[in-house]
């Protein structure tokens, strides 16, 4: 097994070191029940007071406006319910892109009003089809991602907002907060924090005074994950514009070279307003398991959107919702531990790897 170069920061990224080193001391102090009256629980409560407050400083809101929830799904969820529940009497129509993560269209998918709006062939949304949605009877919310976590495009959240008026706007962060500025145009906000290289098990829920909101936020989180997350959220996004201007030519290298040295390759998603440290692209005629698998093998842990790829044999509902190439699927996300060597490897082995599996699959004179 070849050195593993690890590009798949948008699934999971590793652990910042801050986060272990906040984990180890919080694990010393952060065991009691906050709730309590006894010295080791106000202690407790004084980590998770102490956590909240840098993670609000970080997201832009003030502590009592944010809850740290058990993941990024239970935040998404709790803010589709909150606000549609909080909004009943002004409608229940529930406004959304085509290409929102999972979370947010199962959500979406429990309430029987709810309106899928498309987006281009980037994966940018389609204003005019988001305001007649808007301009329906009885729209109670909205929701538009800040970036797409398969493909990186950025969403104009200012027009955005401008759109929505008095209907509360929900945007999933995940992909941007501890990376990239968030515009602060948004009602309700939801990250995780495995995404920054915090522990998994933690989600971030901020929902700004004034919004009308109905979902019971009891917190029943680990004091010691809450810490190492907000720990490493602030050295995350101390860090986000020296490794965006790091990781940007990265990303930039490899979709300049991929169409050149791979014949039949197409790239995905906005080519100038997108994430600094994530690509994908589409190779034509391979099998999408077949090439991650190849890849493993070369010491390349990257993800993709292939039907091949999915237990449910359908294609990723972004890919397809953009009308793009989903066979032989690679998305490429860095973060501050890849290397310029690991990129250089991985733009050196592509091609014959490619060449050998369309060899093998008898498509190579095509």
């Amino acid at each position: 097994m070849a050195e593993v170069a690890y590009f798949d920061a948008a699934s999971a990224a590793p652990w910042h070191p801050v986060a272990r080193q906040a984990l180890a001391a919080a694990l010393e102090d952060g065991w009691a029940d906050p709730g309590k009256l006894y010295a080791q629980a106000r202690r407790a409560r004084q980590l998770v007071d102490a956590a909240r407050a840098a993670a609000a400083d970080v997201i832009g809101v003030r502590p009592e406006e944010l809850t740290f929830t058990t993941s990024g799904t239970e935040a998404c969820w709790l803010a589709v319910a909150g606000v549609l529940r909080g909004r009943r009497r002004a409608g229940s129509t529930f406004v959304h892109s085509a290409v929102e993560h999972s979370a947010v269209l199962q959500a979406a998918a429990t309430h029987e009003e709810s309106i899928a709006v498309p987006v281009d062939r980037t994966g940018r949304l389609d204003l005019d089809a988001f305001t007649d949605a808007l301009d329906r009877e009885g729209v109670a919310a909205a929701a538009v991602m800040s970036a797409n976590h398969e493909v990186g495009t950025l969403q104009p959240l200012d027009e955005v907002a401008a759109l929505c008026e008095d209907v509360p706007l929900i945007v999933d962060a995940a992909q941007s907060v501890g990376r990239v500025p968030v515009p602060p145009v948004w009602s309700v906000l939801t990250a995780s924090a495995h995404k920054w290289g915090g522990p998994a098990g933690v989600g971030l829920l901020a929902v700004r005074t004034g919004t009308r909101f109905d979902a019971t936020l009891d917190e029943h989180v680990s004091i010691p994950l809450v810490v190492a997350a907000a720990a490493s959220l602030r050295a995350a996004a101390d860090e986000a514009a020296a490794e965006a201007a790091r990781l940007a030519p990265l990303i930039d290298r490899i979709r300049a070279t991929v169409p050149g040295i791979v014949p039949d390759v197409e790239l995905v998603g906005d080519p100038v307003r997108r994430l600094p440290n994530l690509v994908t692209f589409s190779i034509m005629y391979l099998d999408g398991e077949a090439l991650l698998h190849a890849l493993d093998r070369r010491g390349f842990a990257v993800s993709s959107g292939s039907s091949c790829t999915s237990s449910t044999l359908r294609p990723s509902h972004v890919l397809e919702a953009m009308g793009v190439l989903s066979h032989g699927n690679v998305r490429v996300s860095l973060h501050r531990e890849t290397t310029e060597a690991d990129v250089d490897r991985f733009l050196a082995e592509l091609p014959d790897l490619v060449a050998t599996l369309r060899k093998e699959a008898g498509v190579s004179d095509l």
